[in-house]
């Protein structure tokens, strides 16, 4: 039966030309995001016949196997893209095709129950993406026929990226859409099967349609065989399906193995070691969205740098739009990895970008509250597995307090630090376990900063504190002042340096002790007026204090100042930090401080006294102005006990 020629060249309703060069040039970033836009289509072809074929199950055609074929010709230059899906008639092709941004899908979902949109699978919705074909093509050809259509019914339309474009009725057997691209001169590496399988297996492994190709051919002939070798090659290549054609989140959790989870982790996260857990959630109602996060067992080599790429891979239904969609999860969690699939995300009209959307502040918040209740779970039933998690990601977690108010609270039970109750240098006591360990009376929590453990256990700033049995937390990681600075508090009990300001136990100390203390200072009046003189230059003040018992000084600085580690940590980064002098606290209940006090010679004890605070200031674990003059003075000292 021969078909009528029905041949006629239509402009596009738009200002197309422009529209095309301006979608071709700007609108993707990728090249190779056509072949996603275009197996995207060809998928919500095949939902579409899935949804008419329930009230019409003749639209199958005695072909009810629906896929998407991916064919090649080096040759030639051309990629070809094939589905068994609901095809198009005349009018829809030149309905949806010959306007830009005209997205049959988007018509399709709008005449959709709501049950019905709930459970479709249609991703396609901006009427795009089948321009994206003229990134690497400059001819495009279209031959589809409508499911229930005639076979004389077919329809080819052809473009060559312009303003005008020509279509035409033919015979076309099978029901479906095929798409020709001829490619660019410059974009002959798309016509290769290997280049071809990796973005499949790249943007759209868990699509739920098969994408099949021919296999690769290799002559398997043997020379002087030539019998076998021309037998092999009228054998036609077989099909061998390339994606998965299933993705893992999608599936009940109680269809799903431990094995399977961690081998999806090792695919999605490139560690060849097990996670350490996980959690599998899908939520419904006025948000739907699936989440697949783990926690590794092991902290990535660039987990401190805060500008690496980090974040989760996105899906809008089983399609991979981002690899690292740092917008769900905040940075103090950027160890985790795993997978969201939502379709309610407002992407750009590349599906490359998220747009801002309340949407995704939603999901971000319920996101960072399913890893937090991870790791609280652990926590509490796994102590030893959360301590093998907090050696490695204990440090970013610490970050979170000052990124994170809401969860501020949350976030302080799964801090671990290690404290003068143990006297160890792993961090393995929490704040719930301070707070129940604190002396009566008590109404602070205790810390001193330092550079390391060793310097922040032994700090002169602890003597009072061991004397009196009250524990203070030792901390010595970089981002302990700017972590303690944020937190504030924790159970009501605030945190107090105990570096900082003048010493105030409240209620611990007996009015004895207070009385006492006055004395104290009363009697030393000179003694503390002699050494404010002679380090007038270096010193805020000059005191006596009841803070040390086996130490003559200790520095303190004003209770609003910035810490000695953040200052050292700010000027090892070059930032410039405002200049602030410390008080220098005397011990006069210590023998050097009492030989200092009845040293007649002025020089002597100018320079007992500078030796008094450069000592003091290298307990802190500071640097000295010039080291060289306090060895010479030091050296002196000796020389005339020895004499």
């Amino acid at each position: 039966m021969t078909v009528e020629a029905q041949k006629e060249t239509r402009g596009f309703q738009t200002e197309a030309k422009q529209l095309l060069h301006l979608m071709t040039h700007s609108l993707y970033s990728n090249k190779e995001i056509f072949l996603r836009e275009l197996i995207s289509n060809a998928s919500d072809a095949a939902d579409k016949l899935r949804f008419e074929a329930l009230s019409n199950a003749e639209l199958y055609e005695d072909d009810p196997e629906l896929k998407i074929r991916i064919d090649f010709d080096k040759d030639a230059k051309t990629v070809t893209i094939s589905d068994n899906g609901i095809g198009m008639s005349r009018d829809e092709v030149v309905e949806h095709l010959g306007t830009i941004a005209k997205s049959g899908t988007a018509q399709f979902l709008q005449g959709l129950s709501g049950d019905q949109k709930k459970d479709s699978h249609l991703i396609g919705q901006f009427g795009v993406g089948f321009y994206s074909s003229f990134i690497v093509a400059d001819r495009v050809e279209v031959f589809s026929r409508r499911a229930g259509d005639a076979a004389e019914e077919g329809v080819h339309w052809e473009c060559s990226g312009e303003a005008e474009f020509s279509v035409e009725t033919v015979e076309q057997a099978a029901r479906g859409t095929t798409v020709v691209l001829h490619l660019k001169s410059d974009e002959s590496e798309f016509a290769d099967g290997w280049r071809l399988r990796s973005i499949i297996k790249k943007y759209s492994d868990h699509i739920s349609l098969p994408v099949v190709m021919k296999k690769e051919s290799h002559d398997t002939g043997v020379e002087g065989e030539e019998g076998e070798k021309e037998e092999a090659e009228k054998k036609a290549p077989e099909d061998e399906t390339i994606n998965t054609a299933t993705a893992l989140w999608t599936r009940p959790r109680n269809e799903i193995k431990d094995e399977e989870y961690k081998e999806f982790y090792k695919h999605v996260s490139h560690d060849f070691s097990d996670p350490t857990l996980w959690s599998h959630n899908r939520v419904e109602g006025k948000l739907d969205y699936t989440s697949l996060l783990y926690i590794p067992a092991k902290a990535p080599f660039d987990l401190y740098n805060r500008d690496a790429s980090r974040g989760l891979k996105l899906y809008v239904q089983r399609t991979f739009i981002m690899d690292d969609a740092e917008q769900f999860l905040p940075l103090y969690l950027r160890f985790v990895k795993g997978v969201v699939d939502s379709n309610d995300l407002s992407l750009n009209v590349s599906r490359e970008i998220l747009q801002k959307d309340p949407n995704i502040d939603s999901m971000r918040s319920a996101l960072t509250k399913r890893v937090l209740d991870m790791l609280e779970k652990v926590a509490k039933n796994k102590p030893e597995e959360y301590a093998e998690l907090w050696k490695e990601f204990g440090q970013v977690l610490k970050e979170g307090p000052a990124e994170d108010f809401t969860n501020r609270e949350k976030i302080a039970k799964l801090l671990r630090f290690s404290s003068t109750h143990t006297d160890q240098p792993q961090q393995d006591q929490t704040l719930v376990g301070y707070v129940e360990r604190m002396k009566e009376g008590q109404d602070k929590v205790y810390y001193v900063v330092a550079e390391n453990f060793n310097t922040a256990k032994n700090s002169p700033h602890l003597e009072v504190f061991r004397k009196k049995g009250i524990e203070v937390l030792l901390l010595s990681d970089r981002v302990d002042d700017w972590l303690v600075g944020h937190l504030n508090e924790f159970d009501g009990k605030q945190f107090q340096d105990v570096g900082k300001g003048a010493l105030d136990l409240g209620d611990m100390d007996t009015e004895e002790e207070k009385k006492a203390q006055e004395e104290l200072a009363k009697e030393n009046e000179d003694l503390v007026e002699r050494v404010k003189k002679v380090l007038e230059d270096k010193v805020e003040e000059v005191r006596v204090t009841t803070r040390l018992t086996d130490s003559p000084a200790c520095l303190v600085v004003g209770a609003g100042d910035m810490g000695a580690q953040m200052r050292r940590i700010l000027e090892s980064a070059g930032q410039s930090v405002p200049t602030s002098k410390p008080t220098l606290e005397l011990n006069p209940e210590h023998p050097l401080v009492q030989k200092l006090d009845r040293e007649p010679d002025e020089d002597r004890f100018a320079d007992i006294t500078t030796v008094l605070f450069d000592q003091a200031n290298l307990a802190e674990g500071g640097q000295l102005d010039d080291p060289g003059a306090y060895v010479r003075r030091l050296n002196k000292l000796l020389l005339e006990i020895s004499q």
